[in-house]
């Protein structure tokens, strides 16, 4: 489905697009919105890149995949920014190295490579917000390093459990094992452990935090 966004709209969400001159502004607000369902995948590994995307409504999920199909969340794009590695794919003029998914039901804009290109070029509001996005990132993804090279499986579990500040969680222990780069195997059995330990009770699909206190004293070790 495609529609098209008011300006108010786009500026409230990416302000760094704000002093363009509004013969450029006006090309860009004419770009369609593309509507994306859950689940579709929105770029895959070595796929080029057809564009820039700002991002109105919905989450990205963006993962590292195996060849044997387990994957590593890299990191979420919500509204009002946009993914790293779509910034380095076109300044390096190179195609994907990880697959961006629809988390939940995506509303966005597409911004062509030859437009970017002009924007990091000329506009520094907006060259400023791609490098401070990269600046972000970067951050995000060394932690993420370190946890996985460096912290205990069940430590980064129950950090993640934590994390979600939630007294039930609807989750299944294979959705828990991609976002830490694991197996469903391994989290099952961490989880039975909690479960034993009275930190968590175990449902169909359903975690229920039961000893938070607990959990953050193992998130903390």
């Amino acid at each position: 489905m495609l529609d098209t966004v008011d300006r108010e709209s786009l500026l409230n969400l990416y302000p760094a697009l704000a002093g363009l001159p509004d013969e450029r502004l006006d090309a860009l607000l004419r770009l369609a919105a593309l509507e994306l369902p859950a689940g579709s995948p929105l770029f895959a590994e070595h796929q080029p890149c057809q564009g820039f995307p700002l991002l109105l409504a919905g989450s990205i999920r963006v993962v590292k995949q195996s060849a044997t199909g387990r994957e590593l969340m890299l990191y979420r794009v919500a509204p009002g920014g946009s993914c790293i590695i779509t910034s380095s794919c076109l300044l390096g003029r190179s195609d994907y190295n990880a697959l961006g998914i629809a988390e939940t039901p995506l509303r966005l804009l597409l911004v062509p490579a030859p437009a970017f290109a002009q924007l990091m070029l000329d506009h520094e509001p907006f060259r400023d917000f791609v490098f401070h996005l990269f600046a972000e990132r970067i951050a995000e993804l060394m932690q993420l390093v370190e946890e996985v090279a460096f912290s205990r499986l069940d430590r980064r579990l129950a950090r993640l459990i934590v994390a979600q500040d939630k007294p039930v969680l609807n989750v299944t222990h294979q959705q828990l094992a991609d976002e830490l780069g694991s197996v469903r195997e391994i989290v099952s059995r961490l989880l039975k452990g909690f479960a034993e330990q009275g930190l968590v009770a175990l449902g169909r699909e359903q975690l229920t935090v039961t000893d938070r206190a607990g959990l953050q004293k193992i998130a903390a070790l």
